[in-house]
């Protein structure tokens, strides 16, 4: 054995030009080159790639790896074909043209290709089927297994296949690996894989140098993130969107405002996306913004920073993600940006999905959203969610660490959510734990009769939301369990029964909260945030007043809230600065009244000699221009509203965010015809009267007034309207 372990590092050395392994990578080789089913879990960054890598150079035949991207492969075999004139690694996908292909055949018959890299579509071809039944093959690596699992971040149902294909080609040892798993994915992967007495390999998931931080999603997310760049000049950094069009839109802005950034997403050529990629690995960029397309496998190891734009559907896919960052073992910031309406679109998006699915993808949103919202060290609760314990009380790199809450006794709290589990048969979820305990008779509550239990409504005298962190805390501490097999339902564990009989001390910390409303930041250069200037501020608003006034409209039709919060921040001083402000679009500039605002600005600068930052100015792009023109075409066309929506793949709602925009931002749009289609004439009067009235236009104080006889659909398009004729 001394001198197997002595080959494999001279092994290293020649093909890899390393002196040591790291971590299990040396006995996970050992294992593949003994003939056995491996499976690893380990990290990003951990050097899995290695771990089948290594062993296909020193085995007979060719080792087939199977991987979901293309960018991937092409990435690892040019690092495999560069270390040795003796090993061939090839690619076999859709991107190669036909002479391509035989001769990467030709090279795997003649015994020169030790890798061979394929997506599961290309595997389970015929053709390639049959021409791999001809091949030796040393043994099958998975990358990227958790992508078999339905629990995983990444489900690919043609990852379901793989097994009887291998069966098919010829059975050889298997080793699975993934950066990610829980316990109930890693169980998934090994059973459809027919590994289930696979030797594991689990790596810590604890990785100290990367800095968590979630910060309240607001209206100037866009100005956080440009000033969080610029405070790291130079470093390199990924900011990942959801969305296609999010992508494209900030990475125009950013590089509107001097950041050197480009755009990644599936839907963009792929040669255009491979020039991103070289790009970015070579530093001609600093910035990526994309979606989760762009990064796996990438080996860029000194990526600084990684913003999530978006929650994450899944804390899997944030681990991944995240854990792009400080590969080097260098400083790694993880930042991202929550708001609950984010949670409430994903939500929206399972609708139309099979059940089991929907069921699913609910119970791995309600993980991220308790990641979000807690106050409990990050790292603790992310290696809680692996199946791992963190035993630091304070990891002092996190957010919640750094600037830790006062913590609270909840003893007495607990109890009572343990004797509600056990006197509930251990056979719901937290949410109806919550709702029982609240004395809420919901459906589900009612369906079982609960409201009749003596338990019923026992914690109604406490708020709501402190229920969450001592169920999440309860969670951590080993006191309740989720059968996350069985829909998360919470059962009582050893520790939890011995805690109903002899309570003692259970403290928490109340989970952050994050606010709807909006809020402007503006960090100074010490991360801390600095208000807007509050006498500016009450000049701009008393301004208001007097041509509010003038002009006989509600102030809130001559500028936002938001508008003026952020003249107040950004001092701008001509019309053309105007335009960058939040809800100020050609329309408003165009206005008699905007010449008042700049000049008063203006003045209060000099008299107040007050030096404006370029810097912290951010300069806008013409955002979405031309889904907006498409948008006022249709409308000048009296297209129906529901339509336009189809027509260009949005959802209602984000149509009416869209025209909103429109009619805030200076311009006339004219929806009587579909008003006229949709509601009753008496409510749009109802509405636009109120609206006439009131001196907000806060859509929340118009439901909690209109709400029983109107819905938050037809408020909208009334205020639409208003807006529309009051303001342009």
């Amino acid at each position: 054995m001394a001198k197997k372990k002595e080959n494999l590092t001279g092994a290293l050395k020649k093909y890899f030009g390393f002196d040591k392994f790291k971590g299990d990578q040396e006995a996970i080789i050992q294992n593949v080159l003994d003939g056995n089913d491996t499976f690893v879990l380990m990290p990003t960054g951990g050097g899995k790639s290695l771990c089948y890598q290594l062993p296909s150079l020193l085995m007979d035949g060719t080792a087939i790896v199977i991987s979901p991207l293309i960018a991937l492969m092409k990435n690892q075999v040019d690092v495999i074909s560069s270390m040795s004139d003796e090993a061939t690694a090839h690619y076999l996908n859709s991107s190669l043209n036909k002479s391509a292909i035989d001769q990467v055949k030709a090279d795997i018959l003649a015994g020169k290709t030790k890798l061979l890299y394929v997506a599961p579509e290309s595997l389970t071809k015929e053709e390639n089927v049959e021409f791999l039944k001809q091949a030796k093959i040393s043994f099958y690596a998975i990358d990227e297994a958790h992508c078999i699992s339905e629990w995983g971040h990444d489900f690919r149902p043609e990852y379901r296949r793989i097994r009887p294909i291998i069966n098919e080609i010829g059975v050889a040892p298997i080793i699975a690996l993934t950066a990610t798993a829980t316990d109930k994915v890693r169980t998934d992967i090994k059973k459809n894989l027919g590994i289930l007495d696979a030797k594991e390999f689990k790596s810590s998931f604890n990785r100290p140098n990367l800095y968590y931080e979630v910060r309240p999603k607001t209206m100037d997310v866009d100005k956080d993130i440009i000033k969080f760049i610029k405070q790291h000049p130079g470093k390199s950094g990924i900011i990942y969107c959801l969305s296609r069009k999010k992508v494209e839109e900030l990475a125009e802005i950013l590089k509107a405002n001097d950041i050197k950034a480009a755009a990644y997403h599936a839907g963009l050529e792929s040669s255009l996306r491979s020039q991103t990629q070289d790009d970015f690995l070579m530093e001609r960029i600093d910035v990526i913004v994309a979606t989760i397309a762009f990064g796996m496998g990438i080996d860029k190891p000194d990526v600084r920073f990684v913003i999530h734009y978006d929650i994450p559907k899944s804390l899997e896919g944030y681990y991944q993600e995240t854990g792009r960052a400080g590969r080097d073992g260098g400083e790694g910031m993880c930042i991202t940006f929550y708001a609950h309406k984010d949670l409430q679109k994903l939500d929206k998006f399972m609708e139309g999905k099979p059940v089991a699915e929907q069921d699913i993808g609910r119970q791995l949103l309600a993980e991220t959203a308790a990641y979000a919202e807690t106050s409990v060290c990050r790292r603790k609760m992310l290696m809680h969610y692996f199946g791992e314990e963190y035993t630091q009380d304070n990891c002092h790199n996190c957010d919640n660490c750094l600037h830790p809450k006062t913590k609270i006794e909840a003893q007495e709290q607990l109890v009572l959510v343990l004797k509600t589990v056990q006197a509930l048969k251990e056979n719901f979820r937290a949410e109806h734990i919550i709702d029982f305990l609240s004395g809420h008779e919901t459906e589900e509550i009612i369906a079982h009769k609960h409201q009749n239990h003596d338990l019923f409504g026992a914690g109604e005298d406490m708020e709501e939301k402190h229920w969450n962190p001592v169920i999440r805390q309860a969670l951590i501490a080993g006191y309740l369990k989720k059968d996350v097999e069985n829909y998360g339902l919470l059962k009582l564990t050893s520790a939890g029964k011995k805690f109903i009989k002899k309570p003692e001390s259970f403290m928490i910390v109340e989970d952050n909260e994050f606010s709807e409303d909006y809020e402007l930041i503006s960090s100074d250069s010490d991360g801390g945030t600095s208000a807007l200037d509050p006498t500016l501020n009450a000049m701009l608003r008393e301004l208001r007043k007097k041509v509010s006034r003038r002009l006989e409209r509600p102030p809130y039709v001559i500028f936002q809230d938001v508008s003026i919060e952020q003249m107040a921040t950004d001092y701008p001083i001509t019309l053309e600065e105007l335009k960058n402000i939040q809800g100020v679009g050609e329309g408003k500039v165009k206005q008699p009244y905007a010449k008042e605002f700049v000049d008063l600005i203006k003045n209060y600068c000099d008299e107040n000699e007050i030096v404006r930052h370029s810097d912290l100015r951010v300069r806008t792009v013409a955002k979405k221009s031309l889904l907006k023109v498409k948008i006022i075409q249709a409308i000048d066309r009296q297209i129906a509203l529901d339509d336009i929506a189809t027509a260009q793949g949005l959802e209602f709602e984000e149509l009416l965010d869209e025209v909103e925009a429109i009619v805030y931002s200076g311009t006339k749009l004219n929806i009587d015809y579909f008003l006229e289609e949709v509601m009753d004439e008496d409510h749009v009067d109802d509405i636009y009267d109120y609206f006439s009235e009131s001196e907000s236009d806060s859509l929340e104080d118009a439901i909690n007034e209109l709400g029983q006889e109107c819905s938050e659909d037809e408020i909208r398009l009334v205020r639409i309207k208003f807006i529309s004729d009051m303001a342009n």
